[in-house]
């Protein structure tokens, strides 16, 4: 099951984010967030150190905790997706496709003439799109 969704800017700044689970653990997944982009920082600086290309959008599995795994994404504007998880039985390919189906909705989002750069994503039509990308993933993933 998906706990947590995010979008944080090329500056670290947080665009978007969005908890499934109970208030009490939002304080908890914010942090889970923030302590996540030193990851994904270290692997796009270092990448011979990491084995991964910067090229490459998937960042994988950027680390686990006791109760969550925490995926990234990073598209070429340097805009990072963060996917936390409580399902430690997650195959890459889903998350991948999962990531995929992120990146187009944040597209749409920020092709709207009235978003404005840089700023946090406020767009009821992008949460819905979020929750339902995130619907369909917890359906597929539990097949």
């Amino acid at each position: 099951m998906i706990a947590c969704v995010a979008v944080v800017g090329h500056q670290n700044n947080p665009l978007y984010l969005q908890s499934f689970t109970e208030a009490d653990d939002a304080l908890k997944l914010h942090h889970i967030v923030h302590c996540s982009l030193d990851v994904i920082d270290e692997r796009v600086n270092n990448p011979k150190k990491s084995g991964t290309t910067l090229n490459e959008a998937f960042l994988g599995l950027l680390y686990p905790t006791e109760n969550y795994k925490i995926y990234g994404y990073l598209t070429n504007t340097k805009v990072k997706f963060i996917l936390v998880t409580t399902d430690l039985d997650v195959k890459d390919a889903d998350v991948r496709n999962f990531f995929r189906k992120f990146h187009l909705a944040y597209v749409d989002a920020v092709s709207n003439p009235f978003h404005v750069p840089g700023k946090k994503i406020t767009s009821r039509t992008f949460a819905e799109r979020v929750s339902n990308i995130v619907n369909t993933f917890w359906l597929n993933t539990a097949v």
